[in-house]
């Protein structure tokens, strides 16, 4: 084999050849962990604005009541 040989083998990779495969795999975890990770976020303050809005709610039933 030659030089060229190993160049052209490299570069018509398949999608079954597995160093392909790992990469491909590698950069979808990735992604995916970003995502997860961002989604985390969002789930965080989500259930931080609903706690505030069912203080609120709470808060003002306890003044309508009071108000009879």
């Amino acid at each position: 084999m030659i030089k060229e040989d190993l160049t052209r083998i490299k570069e018509d990779r398949g999608p079954n050849d597995l160093e392909l495969q790992i990469e491909m795999l590698t950069k979808q975890k990735e992604y995916l962990q970003s995502k997860c990770r961002e989604a985390g976020e969002k789930l965080k303050s989500l259930t931080i604005e609903f706690d505030k809005v069912v203080e609120e709610n709470s808060n003002l039933i306890t003044m309508m009541k009071d108000s009879k």
